[in-house]
């Protein structure tokens, strides 16, 4: 009975030990294939925009503003899970106004007409890396300078980006989803590798509004093994960054305090490691609590937003 009881308890403590491991940086390796120029980075474009189909919902389409050949600048915008391109339609009008060639991609599984799609369910950090590096290589050939921004989910993208391509001239990294607000800092990892496991579930992101939530063209619940997913790749792009200076020329790192759906402090750790292992060009910004910005500082289709005062200060500390 002892030596069972013992080993009954040497495999719980394994098990809870490999809980607190976090993601590999090796598993998720960059492959880099830039355009050799403008022209194939518009076969690349075609390339995606053939492949959405009918299922598609047309506010949800890949988003091409651009000036008819490269530009001194391009921006590479990443909108957060569960939304779509349209998420940052607008604030893309307004790069675009300055001279920026602008794209905006769906993430793999997003932007289909049908809201309650389970199609999300099969999101991974994996596909998420390499399609990461698809829209930076595409972004080379519309830009002699690149800049990745994204929100949430897509601030993790971002991260991952500022980490792993060092042909980034900028990395904007808003209010990233490292870990939630409601998980402990301590049980972020626990959490994402128990979820990468168990069978998923969906929750809706506003039970009391349920599919009538905003903005319509976004997916109104979300995937428990998704988030599991978006957690690893952000456990992967900490483990690197406090290995090794990140690879692009610049990084912002946005965030908002009155934020209740991101992890701010996870969010802070990773600047430290940027910090300890020499980031070349690191700058942090924090919109104020007495804002009460949301978590989407970015969807004008939300209520209570303030894009009036996050886009002037996203477009000044962009472009300076």
């Amino acid at each position: 009975m002892r030596k069972f009881l013992f080993t009954c308890g040497f495999i719980l403590l394994v098990a809870g030990l490999i809980l607190f491991l976090p993601a590999r940086p090796a598993s998720l390796a960059s492959q880099p294939d830039p355009v050799a120029g403008y022209n194939q980075a518009m076969e690349r474009v075609d390339s995606i925009r053939a492949a959405e189909g009918a299922s598609f919902n047309p506010a949800c389409r890949l988003q091409w503003m651009d000036h008819g050949g490269r530009t001194d600048r391009a921006i590479l915008f990443v909108h957060g899970y569960t939304s779509c391109p349209e998420q940052f339609r607008q604030l893309g009008e307004v790069f675009f106004e300055q001279g920026y060639n602008v794209l905006i991609a769906p993430l793999p599984h997003h932007g289909l007409a049908d809201r309650m799609t389970t199609e999300q369910e099969r999101l991974d950090a994996k596909e998420l890396a390499v399609y990461t590096d698809q829209m930076v290589d595409i972004a080379q050939g519309l830009g002699e300078r690149v800049t990745i921004a994204g929100l949430s989910g897509g601030g993790v993208i971002a991260a991952w980006a500022a980490q792993r391509r060092g042909d980034l001239d900028q990395a904007v990294i808003i209010s990233p989803g490292f870990g939630f607000y409601e998980v402990p800092t301590l049980l972020t990892i626990p959490a994402m590798n128990f979820f990468r496991i168990w069978p998923n579930y969906y929750e809706w992101w506003e039970p009391d509004k349920k599919e009538a939530s905003l903005p319509a063209y976004a997916y109104p619940r979300y995937a428990s093994h998704a988030l599991a997913e978006i957690l690893a790749l952000g456990s992967a792009v900490k483990v690197s960054a406090c290995r090794e200076a990140p690879a692009a020329g610049s990084i912002l790192v946005v965030t908002n305090a009155n934020d209740t759906t991101v992890n701010n402090e996870l969010t802070a750790q990773v600047v430290q490691c940027w910090q300890d292992h020499g980031a070349p060009d690191l700058r942090t910004y924090e919109f104020s609590a007495g804002l009460k910005l949301n978590h989407d500082m970015i969807s004008p289709d939300q209520e209570g937003q303030r894009i009036d005062i996050v886009y002037p200060v996203l477009l000044d500390l962009i472009t300076n």
